[in-house]
Formats: C-alpha cells, structure tokens, sequence
C-alpha cells in the first residue's frame, strides 16, 4: 500500500485514483494515532471547497464592502475570472497602496509536505510582488519565543537540542511537568512524523524506577504509563508554586551555588524579591499556599526530592499562553539552574515534552529541503497574535521586545494555510475586525469559517492529491509523498495558483524559475543532496529516493542531552544570549522598563483566575483537541466521534455539575462578559475542582445576529484578547474566567461542519441581475 506523511503520523492508503478509500497507520510507527482516519472521511465531505467561489456583495460593489462577510452568499465562478479578479486586485493595492497594505497571513500547518508548505509558497509569491506585512512569531509559543533568548538563547536551539527520549530513559530519577506531558500532543510535529518514541521511553524509565509528577489542572493531560502523580494548583498560579520551590532551595542550601556562579547570571539580583527583602513577602510555601491551593508541606517535599535526584524539569508550551506567561517559563528555568544539573544527562530543563512530537528527537545532519521563500522587502510586521488590533486600530503603536511598533493599515489580507477563526482569541472582536479591509482572499480545502469570512475563495487540494516529500522537525524518516488521487473537484494546489497570479502580474519567471512541481522537487532535493556530500554526508539520488517507502537523514548524537557543551566549558560554547550565560536577571529586559514583564522572574497575578477577589465562576482551560489537530478536519470521522450532542465536549467535575443540576451528555451554555457557546458536558473527576476544559479546534458556527454566540462550542469566543505581557505580545487564549449553565431553549443546528455556505452558481447570478 502507498503511504503518505501528516501532522500526526504515516499512513498507508487504499485508493481507487479518486477518493481515500481508507487508510491505516504506517507499519514503521510502533505508537500510531488514531487521527489519521480524519483523513479518508473528510476528502468529500459536503464542506468541500471545489470551485472558485467569490461572495456576493463583493462581486457586485467591489473591493471595500466587508460588512457581509460570514453572512452572504458565494457565487462560484471559473478559475479564469478568479485569477482575474485576484490578479486585478493586488495590482490594484500593490499600485495604490504598496506591501506595507498587504497582509500575509499563513500558519504553517496546513501540510506536512516540504514543497506544498503553504506558509512558503505565499510568502514567495508576496515576495515576488515587493513584500508583505508579515506576522512575526506564533500562537504556540509565542511568549517563550520572545523571552528564552534574553534568557537561554534561541528558541531553536533548545527544541532541536532537547535531552532525548533515549537518555530519559536510562538516566532521569524525577520527571517533574509543569503543565502535562501530553500524549495528544506528542502524537503531532509539524511537517510530520514517522515514528512517535515516546511513550516506549516513559514505560523504560518507569520501569528503572524513575517517577513522574504532573503539576496541572487535567489529571490524564499526560501518558498513562507514566503513572504519575498528580498535583493540581489554582489555573495560572504556577509561577507561584515554582517561587517557592525556589525558596527552599535557597532557604534549606540545596542550591548549587557554583553552578549559578559559573554559568549564570543575575541571582543575586533575583534572590532579595525571593527573599522577600525587597517587597516584605518571602515566597516561602505557606504564601505560595494560599495562592495555588497546594499544600505548603508538600511544596517542601517536592524541592527536597528535587535536590536529591537527578531531576528534569518539563515547562509545557500550554503554560505560557496566559497572562504574564513569561513568568513560569522563566521560573522553570531558574529552578532548572538552581539544582545545577543543566547540561547533565536527564537533568536540567525543557520546554516542550510533550507537546510535539519533535522534542526529544536527537538533532538530524539537516533539515529536508524546502520552497526558498525569497527576501521581504517590506520591513513592518505585528507580533502574529495582535491581527486584530492591527485591524481595528492602524496608526497605533505598541511595545515589543524593547521597541515600538506601529501597527500598519491594512488593504488585502490573503490567506494561505491557517484558520485564524480557530485560534485568535475574542472571536466577535475578530469578525469585526475582518470587515476592515477591502478585500480577504483565502485558499482552503473546506469551507472553514476563515473561509466564509472571506471574499475570494480558492480550492486548495488536500496533500495527499499532490505530489510532495516531507519530513518533520528532528524527524531522521524523510518520506516522498506521491500523489494518491485526483484532485477533488476544481481544487488547485497553491503552486499552480500562485503560478498564474504571478503569470497575470508579470512576475511568472522570477516565482517558478522555469519548473514545474516535479521540477522543483528534483532541483531542491539534489541541491540539499549536494550539500550533504560536501560534508561527507551520502544519500542516495532523487529517483531512488522517489521510489523509496522512505529514507534515514542521519542524527548528529543519539544520546543528545541539551546544553552538555556550555555546561562543560561556558567559555568556549558560551549560550547566544547577552551575557552568553543563563539570565536569571536579564539587564535586557531590564532596560526595556514593562511593569508587566521586569529584569527578573515574578509573580504577577493574573487578571482572570479563581484567586481574583471576588472570583465566583470556573476558570476555562481551552487546551489542545485529542482528535484533530488544531481545527483541521473537524469534519472528520475521529473528531466527530468525540462531539457530544454534535458539539465540541466540556469537562467539568462532579461537584460542580452537581453545584448547578447538571448531568453527563447535557447541551449546556458556556458563557461570560465576552461571548457564549453550547458544547456536551462531560463529567470527569480528572479535573479539578472550579475548572472546566474545553478544547479549541470546533469550527466556528455563529449565530446569525450574534457573533459572541458560537452554537458549535468554539471557547475563543469567550478568550480576552489579551497580551501575555509588553514584551511579547503573545497569546493568552488558554484561561479565561467562565460560567456554566443548562442550555433550556431548543438546541440549534451546527452548519458549519455540515454544509456549505449559500452557493450561487456564476450564470444564475448574471440572469437575476
């Protein structure tokens, strides 16, 4: 059988030409996932995109009537008058406006394939047009990608040099994970993965005798093989917690007071607010207490146990997607740096485990080729989670990273690759920003609500209807990915889109440099082949390897422990930050003088969480889906399975289902000051007390006057869209304050996962006018 690369796994295909007649996981993965049955199911489904498809009332008026997206009709048309129109309207703002009106929007997931990477294929066809607005950083982790390197260095550095899973393993006494080690998400790496050796490691390091303890609200947010104990503080308190794990270490000589004199920075200046000296509070385990809910004596234990062992210390990406998310990550670290066993075999610290698939993998030789982007010539840009603030406000400057940016005014948004209506938060707030620009072009595979906000969509094939190649970040398994089938309908892959934009606008040459798909994949896999046997690297050729299941990129070191060369001599493999040592203290940020973000971690509470004054409601954990990734495919088989009541499923535990005369399978209303949603109760007591989780991806389905109101169970319309803090302008759309009730009215009916928008057919639009 053929097998194909994703997100979450290899599969392999029974195909008639047309349509995935079904799939099953590749026989290389000993851990599979069941999502890849999303796949197969999802290929025809009714919300299909299969034809070029322009809304109503911008056909009719034209560029700047964006009142009725998310609510008109489509009329579909031929490639030959979309190219048209597309083409036309970028000349037009490009002519009137230049690239600092355009903006690029794309996320990077939208294929596992290397070539068809969405986020490439744009951002080079912008690029041949003088440049775009770009969105720099991620939702993922985009308040550590800001503060590790002030802190510890590129972000880069630390995911592809994590510890692996192999020296875990045999080394590591206690695993200790400040917000999950999640199976779910380790089951995912972007740009693929073949096989997932997680779970394997954890069973092997159980059976040594090492332990695990999961630091989260969700009891079973990690593998159950792990056995792990549970601690479970107040959402968002973490930093908390960590300050007075600190404490004891410090107060009881546990620290190791040459190691942070060697290879860090900064804790003496960070040491007199642990104290307490500087604001009359020490952090010691009876204030940390009565914050997050976690007994004092067992906060001392833990540090005690942590000091005795060779201890590994996971911050999850999830733990920074809140306000002042800065703050745990940078505490993690420091705790990390104050056991001194940084660079040691199954010590230290990670950010990550768990939350991809990639993290623990041994670093390979080089990363599979891929589509050049080209230069951007246009030098403005908004951290990726302020769309909507750049939407709604251009002129305004903010602060990031220590300088001031002024948030440009945008003309086109075009979209290639993402679903911004799945993962930026306030969703109201960001419909009405979408009706500001005069024109929103979308390629996408489904009728997603990104796209029936848009103006102009474009049917993308799925990957599997195209020829690519892929292999995901650390991943050694680099597979060809032929095409398994035609295309669906009309669907086009982006680079024959964007192929006859650039014809139309004058700009062919310099976007396809003369090659087609093939072509292309040929020139840029002999080209990386190249500079592998430069180094004495041997791969076989591109027609071997086209023919191929898949082939090995060679690792650098199997038994990889992060940061074991500057912990050897700082000196001479010093980190890429100022100081080129760990910054408990960043002068840095210092300098840049955020009162939400200063020289030094902190406890800083957050707005939102159950230790306001006052706070009477659940705090709302809107985590990863165990059954899709992000959005994609919710119209799947997996994903569906998992509705209850045909909507996205709400944990909550016993007791406060009880508290408000709730029961399992109940359609209940999930509201607060921002928005609401209707999704199906799950009673679970695997989470805490006064939290409720409710997972992001549900396609976006609001009511027709109310877009506050998401009949499909969405939680980022009740998320605040919120900075983490002044230094990253990240995301903060994990937590947010929320009540819940029974749902008493009649249960309308989710359309956005059932069928398409209004379509009008291009000749019946002529004659009605």
């Amino acid at each position: 059988m053929p097998t194909h690369l994703t997100h979450w796994g290899a599969f392999e295909a029974e195909t008639d030409g047309r349509s995935l007649n079904s799939v099953r996981p590749w026989s290389g993965d000993p851990d599979p996932r069941d999502l890849i049955h999303n796949v197969a199911s999802a290929q025809h489904h009714p919300t299909r995109v299969l034809r070029p498809a322009v809304r109503l009332g911008w056909l009719e008026h034209g560029p700047g009537s964006g009142s009725g997206r998310g609510t008109e009709p489509f009329v579909e048309v031929s490639w030959e008058r979309a190219i048209d129109l597309v083409s036309g309207e970028l000349g037009r703002v490009y002519a009137e406006h230049g690239p600092s009106a355009v903006y690029g929007g794309s996320y990077g997931w939208a294929s596992a394939g290397r070539f068809h990477h969405a986020q490439s294929q744009i951002h080079r066809f912008l690029n041949t047009l003088g440049g775009y607005v770009a969105g720099w950083g991620d939702y993922s982790y985009g308040a550590s990608g800001i503060l590790l390197p002030h802190v510890v260095g590129t972000t880069g550095t630390i995911m592809k040099g994590a510890t692996s899973w192999d020296v875990i393993s045999r080394t590591t006494d206690l695993f200790i994970s400040f917000g999950g080690l999640s199976e779910k998400n380790s089951g995912i790496s972007s740009g693929g993965i073949g096989r997932h050796p997680a779970r394997d490691a954890i069973r092997r390091a159980v059976a040594r005798g090492c332990r695990f303890i999961d630091i989260s609200p969700i009891a079973d947010d990690t593998y159950a093989e792990a056995k792990a104990e549970w601690i479970a503080p107040l959402p968002g308190s973490d930093a908390a917690l960590m300050l007075a794990l600190a404490f004891v270490l410090d107060a009881e000589d546990l620290a190791d007071r040459a190691f942070l004199s060697t290879h860090c920075v900064g804790f003496d200046q960070f040491l007199p607010y642990l104290r307490g000296t500087v604001d009359g509070i020490p952090k010691n385990p009876a204030w940390a207490e009565r914050l997050t809910g976690v007994p004092a004596d067992r906060i001392v234990r833990l540090a005690r146990d942590m000091a005795a062992s060779r201890t590994m210390i996971n911050l999850s990406w999830s733990l920074q997607r809140q306000q002042h998310g800065e703050q745990p990550i940078w505490l993690g670290v420091t705790l990390a740096a104050m056991l001194g066993q940084i660079g040691l075999p199954g010590g230290g610290f990670q950010h990550g485990y768990g939350a991809t698939a990639d993290v623990g993998l041994p670093k390979r030789v080089a990363s599979a080729p891929s589509l050049p982007q080209g230069h951007n010539a246009e030098a403005s840009g908004i951290p990726v989670a302020r769309i909507s603030d750049m939407l709604l406000t251009p002129g305004r400057e903010i602060d990031f990273d220590g300088r001031r940016i002024t948030l440009p005014k945008i003309e086109l948004i075009y979209w290639a690759g993402g679903n911004p209506f799945h993962h930026h938060q306030d969703l109201a707030r960001l419909r009405r920003a979408f009706t500001k620009p005069a024109t929103v072009v979308v390629h996408e595979q489904f009728w997603t609500s990104t796209a029936r906000h848009a103006d102009i969509v474009l049917p993308a094939t799925m990957s599997f209807e195209r020829h690519d190649y892929g292999a995901g970040r650390n991943d050694p398994a680099f597979f060809p990915m032929p095409a398994l089938t035609e295309p669906a309908g009309e669907a086009r892959d982006d680079y024959a889109i964007f192929s006859a934009l650039a014809e139309r606008l004058g700009r062919g040459e310099s976007f396809t440099e003369g090659r087609d798909v093939m072509g292309w994949l040929h020139h840029l896999y002999e080209a990386w082949r190249s500079r592998l046997a430069e180094c004495d690297i041997e791969v076989v050729d591109f027609d071997t390897f086209w023919g191929s299941e898949n082939i090995a990129i060679p690792v650098v070191d199997k038994d990889q422990v992060l940061f074991s060369e500057f912990r050897r001599d700082p000196g001479a493999s010093p980190l890429s930050t100022a100081s080129g040592k760990i910054e408990i203290h960043s002068s840095t940020i210092a300098r840049f003088g955020y009162d939400d973000c200063p020289g030094h971690p902190v406890w800083i509470a957050p707005d939102e969480w159950l230790g306001s004054s006052g706070a009477r409601h659940l705090h709302l954990i809107a985590n990863q889906p165990r059954t899709r990734l992000h959005s994609q495919l919710d119209i799947g088989d997996t994903s569906q399975k998992a509705k209850v009541a045909g909507r996205e499923p709400l944990r909550m535990h016993p007791q406060d289902a009880a508290t408000r005369g709730l029961s399992d399978g109940d359609v209940v209303r999930v509201h607060n000051e921002r928005g609401s949603c209707l999704v199906g109760l799950v009673v679970s007591d695997a989470i805490r007390r006064g939290v409720v989780q409710l997972s992001a991806g549900a396609w976006y389905d609001p009511d027709p006057d109310d877009p506050s109101f998401c009949r499909h169970g969405n939680p980022n319309v009740l998320t605040a869209d919120r900075p983490a803090s002044s230094l990253s302008q990240a995301t903060t759309a994990q937590h947010a304050l929320v009540e819940v009730e029974k749902w008493l009215g009649e249960v309308p009916e989710v359309s956005v996962t059932t069928r398409p928008p209004r379509l009008l057919d291009a000749s019946s639009h002529d004659q009605s006018r």
